[in-house]
């Protein structure tokens, strides 16, 4: 669980980084999570973008990919979820 410090710290690191995922009409599904989880061991830290066409909410949809992950949702904000793990191999990101 993070503190609202480390969330703050967190969001200012996302805020230049673009979303390298879109949820849509399909939804999230095991292969979504999978390439998520993936990509948060190499980055600690992703956005994910939902798009307009998707028929679940966003915030079930950051719900369902936090939870399949292993991962904390740092902020949502517009249609953009940005998430956070801690990496096992490769940590870059120290918390405060």
């Amino acid at each position: 669980m993070l503190t609202s410090k480390q969330k703050k710290f967190l969001k200012s690191k996302a805020h230049h980084l673009k979303p390298i995922f879109q949820v849509g009409k399909g939804g999230v599904n095991e292969n979504l999570i999978k390439q998520v989880d993936d990509a948060l061991e190499a980055r600690e830290l992703i956005k994910v973008s939902v798009l307009q066409n998707c028929d679940e909410d966003r915030e079930e949809v950051a719900e369902e990919i936090s939870h399949g992950a292993n991962a904390e949702v740092v902020q949502l904000i517009g249609s953009t979820i940005v998430l956070y793990k801690e990496s096992e191999k490769s940590k870059k990101i120290e918390l405060p």
